[in-house]
């Protein structure tokens, strides 16, 4: 992701998180930290971007700041590709675990990451404002690869 790429991916993020979007700004403020502890990806089709994600990586541990998949696109594969180059990047950085919060609610996203290895470790009680849902939080371990069964990135 580029400065270039910020007006499409707030539209993007205004209309997938209605209630709790980051800012322009908040999203310039990532990108002026990358690579040094920032990595943000965008998809595309096209040339529009149907999909964004970002990392943050400090020391040996890594967090998913953000995924985001155009809801038209949701279900073929942008998200699993765009959270295989998250992890990708956080075994270049040398992390040994990759943390996220993801919306108690979202149970595709849960199903996501629980494909990719990743275990609830917590709850974050009414994290997600204004609307007061909870935050589950959740850790995969980095020492094995850990993907889903029979999903290559080739295949994304």
């Amino acid at each position: 992701m580029t400065a270039a790429d910020l007006p499409a991916v707030h539209a993007l993020e205004q209309a997938l998180f209605p209630e709790d979007a980051w800012s322009e700004q908040m999203l310039r403020d990532e990108l002026a930290d990358q690579p040094r502890t920032r990595h943000y990806v965008v998809a595309e089709d096209a040339g529009e971007i149907i999909g964004y994600a970002g990392l943050a990586a400090a020391a040996d541990q890594a967090d998913v700041q953000t995924i985001g998949v155009r809801s038209d696109r949701r279900g073929s594969g942008v998200g699993a590709a765009l959270l295989t180059e998250l992890l990708d990047e956080a075994s270049r950085r040398g992390s040994a675990q990759v943390f996220l919060e993801v919306r108690a609610d979202n149970d595709p996203a849960r199903r996501l990451y629980e494909r990719f290895g990743f275990v609830r470790v917590g709850l974050r009680r009414r994290y997600y404002q204004p609307s007061g849902v909870d935050a589950v939080v959740m850790c995969r371990e980095m020492g094995v690869r850990k993907g889903p069964v029979g999903f290559t990135r080739e295949e994304a």
